[in-house]
């Protein structure tokens, strides 16, 4: 960046756990000390983030400036949707549950840290999904996956949130039963069918690797990792899940792992004709089937931390 860019910040005031007037009041400090130019633009209800986001990508394109979202995971993936079609330059200050999108490029959690790397950021583009005309960053899933999300926020509207009430509204999740699906599935053009309780679609190198799963650095080599995970009783979906927060999903037999660049997902019984529950980065959304999931053409313009001097690369 030749010149510092304004900053046009949508601030979820619904995420995470800390208060909102206390995350504004940092990133108003910090900024204002650095003598930077910036705008806060609040959403008041995570309804309200698409229209915000909207209204601050016209914004930051009169003015050259970039979008900056002050959230979780959820609210990046809103943000999103408007900032890579226009191509802006795209920053995270991170207030969500479990911000996976800013852990996995080395944004700081603490919001003032965040706030101080915009200053020395360099843009850097970093890939995205897409399924069908729905952009996401960290993941994409349907079946119990999609399930457990509209659990979690069930628990999250009573609860509060936080990863404890995430784990617990997962726990939830699991001991329903859940059909199987018959999935018919093109991947890279080859044809096959499966059986599954779960496809989850992943793009983030820290999940991947926390689930302790093989193909971790595909989303560096331009691809996406799909994770099929079969149908099991309660008691068995239990055991994957304790599987999972140990590290060791990619051992269990069952599981079928693998990257892929194009992915054509057409599901038999049970799903209503024209309704497809699907999860997106922490957010439920109905889509239309068959489902077509691959890389977006365009990356996304991160402003990513400038490495630190002395630091191993």
């Amino acid at each position: 960046m030749p010149t510092p860019l304004p900053l046009f910040i949508v601030h979820n005031a619904a995420a995470g756990h800390t208060g909102a007037d206390a995350c504004i009041a940092l990133i108003r400090q910090e900024l204002t000390a650095a003598g930077r130019t910036f705008h806060l633009l609040p959403a008041r209800r995570p309804q309200d983030l698409p229209r915000v986001a909207q209204e601050a990508v016209r914004q930051a394109r009169d003015a050259g400036g970039a979008v900056v979202v002050a959230g979780g995971d959820g609210s990046v993936h809103a943000a999103v949707q408007q900032v890579l079609p226009a191509g802006l330059p795209f920053g995270v200050i991170p207030v969500g549950t479990f911000n996976y999108f800013a852990r996995a490029h080395g944004i700081p959690e603490d919001v003032a840290a965040a706030t101080r790397a915009l200053l020395t950021a360099r843009v850097a583009p970093v890939q995205v999904g897409r399924i069908n005309e729905e952009y996401f960053t960290v993941n994409a899933g349907l079946g119990v996956y999609a399930a457990s999300l509209a659990d979690r926020e069930a628990f999250k509207q009573r609860l509060g949130r936080s990863r404890l009430v995430a784990f617990c509204a997962g726990l939830a999740t699991l001991l329903r039963t859940h059909p199987a699906w018959t999935l018919q599935m093109e991947v890279d053009g080859r044809l096959r069918t499966v059986r599954a309780a779960t496809v989850f679609i992943a793009n983030n190198p820290l999940q991947l690797a926390q689930l302790g799963l093989a193909e971790g650095e595909a989303p560096q080599q331009g691809r996406l990792v799909a994770v099929l995970v079969p149908p099991r009783g309660p008691l068995g979906a239990i055991g994957l899940l304790l599987r999972g927060l140990a590290g060791r999903l990619g051992q269990v037999p069952e599981v079928t792992s693998f990257a892929f660049r194009e992915l054509r997902v057409r599901p038999g019984r049970p799903y209503l004709p024209g309704r497809l529950r699907v999860g997106c980065d922490g957010e439920t959304l109905w889509l239309r089937a068959p489902l077509r999931v691959q890389v977006a053409q365009q990356p996304l313009h991160l402003l990513q931390p400038a490495p630190v001097e002395g630091a191993p690369s």
